[in-house]
């Protein structure tokens, strides 16, 4: 830890604010008023989408609201977990699950310590035991006032959260791009499975308007054969045959990033072994929208085999576009027709069988050419969050890596090279005089 700079508890440093108990007057009296709990903190961000309300006595009120810049760190929960109040809604209170942070010194940057409690509570691991071990941890007032803080100069202090609150900023708006791309991707589902790219009018069928010169094929007019998964056991041990199981599959592709294997002789393993083309759909799930996703296998990972929970479908590649029945079945219309067949069973799963399965309808156009063309749209939607995803790790993993050093004093906020940090954009950041991400000590003792 840095030696440099100045330790004093937070109690020092802070008037640490107790909020209201939820009672059953507070929760029926009159004349209500909004307050957070600590499902309303989260790391360096109030979440306001659900905000309760309680009734607060007029002689209590004043002493139970927030003020724009106090500092919010939960006593229950995740403790530790902090948040500055940024004054989005005039009036708000606070509950008694969370502590409310003034700063009773003029050297104080309130949100640095939002910062510092996120690296201690989570990397450093220096406040633990800092909870009260009862039924339910929780981290006290008096527990809370006695955890020993730096305090660096004030100018130091904002300068950090500069750094870190701008990274912060970019990940935000990365999460933000993929909301809006997600949304735009299920509206666009939406009008294509419904009207089309070709203008035409519409007509109703079972599963409601189509364009009028696509058919309801049933599954089985367009696949070859079903088949069910290898029960083989599995386990993280490379051999020669990875094997897909329900967490690699991802609407309209394989997610090769958490592979088990088998250990199957090559010739029991050819009967699961998948050809590019072949759809991989999710046959059982406690998720009814899980049910009946499906991935398309296109030679990666080298190798593969399927699972039990799984079903293998080869299709007719002159009729359909693997891709395009993927993309229908992780459809809203297409997930509804799904989960109306699904059948329950008696551990609260969902099954599919081979029978449902082939006879699940599926609105196809009737040349190839139009499905590619519908897949190319909503391929190029998916390469637009992929890339937000990039960054969004990329940024997450950067700001991981900085709050664990600046707080540790590992390196200084003067030998950062602010000008090679262009976020939102993923370009690295640099220390002065250094060819890498990140100085090593020796580099910066030199």
């Amino acid at each position: 830890m840095n030696d440099i700079w100045t330790w004093r508890s937070l109690g020092e440093l802070f008037e640490i604010g107790a909020g209201k108990t939820m009672s059953a007057a507070a929760r029926n009296g009159a004349d209500k008023t909004p307050f957070l709990r600590t499902s309303n903190v989260l790391w360096d961000e109030i979440d306001l989408e659900s905000v309760d309300r309680m009734s607060i006595p007029e002689h209590e009120l004043p002493g139970k609201l927030l003020s724009r810049g106090d500092l919010l760190v939960c006593e229950g929960g995740e403790i530790g977990r902090a948040a500055i109040w940024g004054g989005e809604v005039e009036t708000m209170s606070f509950q008694n699950h969370l502590h409310r942070l003034r700063p009773v010194v003029e050297e104080v940057e309130p949100r640095f310590y939002v910062y510092f409690l996120q690296c201690a509570f989570t990397q450093l691991g220096i406040f633990e035991g800092a909870g009260n071990k009862t039924t339910i941890p929780n981290l006290s007032r008096s527990r809370l006032a006695v955890l020993h803080v730096p305090q660096p100069m004030l100018d130091e202090q904002q300068a950090i959260v500069a750094v870190l609150a701008r990274i912060r900023d970019a990940i935000k708006t990365h999460d933000q791009s993929i909301a809006l791309a997600l949304e735009l991707k299920r509206a666009t589902m939406r009008s294509l499975f419904t009207h089309g790219l070709r203008g035409e009018t519409q007509k109703e069928t079972e599963i409601g308007p189509v364009p009028a010169s696509w058919e309801i094929v049933d599954f089985s007019t367009v696949r070859e054969w079903l088949q069910y998964g290898t029960s083989t056991r599995c386990s993280y041990e490379p051999t020669e045959f990875p094997v897909l199981r329900i967490p690699n599959v991802e609407p309209g592709r394989v997610n090769d990033a958490d592979l088990k294997f088998g250990g199957l002789r090559s010739t029991e393993a050819d009967r699961y072994r998948l050809k590019n083309g072949d759809l991989v759909l999710i046959r059982t799930n406690g998720v009814v929208e899980r049910l009946g996703a499906c991935a398309v296998y296109t030679g990666n990972p080298k190798n593969a085999l399927f699972a039990s929970y799984l079903i293998r479908a080869s299709l007719k590649l002159d009729q359909v576009d693997p891709h395009f029945m993927a993309y229908f079945f992780g459809s809203e219309l297409g997930t509804s027709v799904i989960a109306g067949r699904a059948t329950p069973a008696a551990d609260g799963k969902y099954n599919l069988n081979t029978g449902t399965i082939d006879a699940l309808p599926l609105p196809l156009p009737p040349t190839l050419e139009e499905q590619r063309e519908i897949v190319t749209i909503l391929e190029a939607i998916d390469r637009k969050i992929d890339l937000h995803r990039r960054k969004r790790a990329v940024l997450g993993d950067l700001f991981k890596v900085l709050l664990h050093k600046l707080m540790t004093g590992e390196i200084r906020v003067a030998e950062l090279n602010l000008s090679a940090l262009q976020l939102p954009h993923d370009s690295p950041l640099k220390l002065k005089g250094t060819s890498g991400k990140y100085a090593s000590t020796s580099e910066r003792k030199s």
